[in-house]
């Protein structure tokens, strides 16, 4: 980037040649994709944007807007964060294989990796295992290299081969490996038990007074763990300890852990699966408890989707992932930063 395109607009010839090479691999990534999932028989989606509910992790925060009705009535509405309430309600009504290139929004997020408006690449499988959802991930990474000729991933200072075969690793050896906790041992019933994990976290991350279990979790997943993952070739994740199932179903084996995974290059984060819960009510409680700590922590809460939670008992066993197509684009177009991959900046930004 020259010194003076932080003072031009985007729309600026000289600024956009510059993206121009970026944006043509995105094209060739999109059509190279689209096509493999037609060759798997899967039926590509379209599915609503404004939302009853836009999802109800704790940290998860979207954009808020109104309707009005023709009668007059004004009703609240939220842009999505993931199509994925939309897509399951689509497994319930008989689809079997689905994938969309959504656009989800995404309120306190904006980085190099990070924008407030951006595409995900989500596709579902009806009676499949997740680790069917785990090869199909691999596969379409390395579509996506193909597309650009590249050979590989690099992100600062690190490097991954999209076509060597992946690590798998599990959360519990992972932090083992690279923390040196026993992450299982601080989960009793299911539940995460934050005395045991303050303890074995010892003075590896700053612990605050109201720290959950979760957030010593997410603390040590992210200054230990993650910028490990996915050197040398791509990582998955799996088998996520149960207090971090969020829509997965607990392993049948381990109620100590969750059918959920996570696959990383170059220490980016790039797709997050589940083998997806259909149990409406265990659904209800963890969601119920997500908002009450929404609550504690930010002063807010989302409406729970009646309509999903309905259509979630109605739902065959199948397996999902959500997987950030612009965080993709960036690695397999060889860009420093996710803002040259896309089109236009988000809104106000030059």
């Amino acid at each position: 980037m020259a010194i003076d395109d932080q003072f031009s607009p985007f729309w600026a010839a000289d600024r956009h040649a510059d993206k121009r090479p970026f944006l043509a691999a995105r094209r060739e990534i999109t059509r190279a994709i689209r096509a493999w999932f037609d060759e798997q028989g899967f039926v590509e989606v379209e599915t609503g944007i404004l939302q009853v509910s836009p999802g109800n992790e704790t940290h998860l925060h979207a954009p808020r807007t109104e309707i009005l009705r023709s009668d007059g009535e004004r009703l609240t509405r939220y842009l999505r964060t993931s199509p994925e309430f939309a897509c399951k309600k689509l497994l319930a009504a008989g689809e079997t294989r689905i994938f969309e290139l959504a656009r989800v929004f995404r309120d306190r997020e904006r980085g190099d990796l990070h924008l407030p408006e951006f595409t995900m690449l989500e596709w579902y499988r009806a009676g499949a295992p997740y680790d069917a959802i785990m090869a199909d991930c691999i596969v379409v990474i390395a579509h996506a290299a193909q597309a650009t000729g590249i050979r590989q991933f690099s992100f600062r200072g690190r490097t991954a081969d999209p076509f060597a075969e992946p690590e798998l690793l599990t959360v519990a050896g992972a932090f083992e490996r690279f923390a040196g906790i026993d992450l299982l041992a601080t989960i009793v019933g299911g539940e995460g038990d934050r005395a045991a994990l303050a303890t074995a976290a010892g003075d590896k991350v700053r612990i605050a007074d109201d720290d959950t279990w979760s957030d010593l979790f997410s603390k040590i997943l992210v200054e230990h763990v993650e910028p490990n993952l996915g050197q040398g070739r791509l990582t998955i994740l799996f088998e996520y300890p149960a207090p971090e199932a969020a829509l997965a179903r607990v392993k049948a084996s381990d109620r100590r852990v969750a059918e959920r995974f996570e696959v990383y290059a170059c220490g980016v984060e790039l797709a997050n699966g589940f083998g997806e819960l259909t149990d409406a009510r265990e659904q209800r409680r963890r969601f119920a408890l997500a908002m009450e700590e929404k609550q504690r922590r930010y002063g807010e809460r989302y409406p729970l989707d009646e309509d999903f939670l309905e259509a979630v008992s109605h739902m065959p066993e199948a397996s999902g992932v959500a997987l950030g197509f612009d965080r993709l684009v960036m690695l397999a177009s060889g860009a420093l930063k996710i803002d040259q991959v896309v089109w236009t900046p988000p809104a106000g930004e030059r």
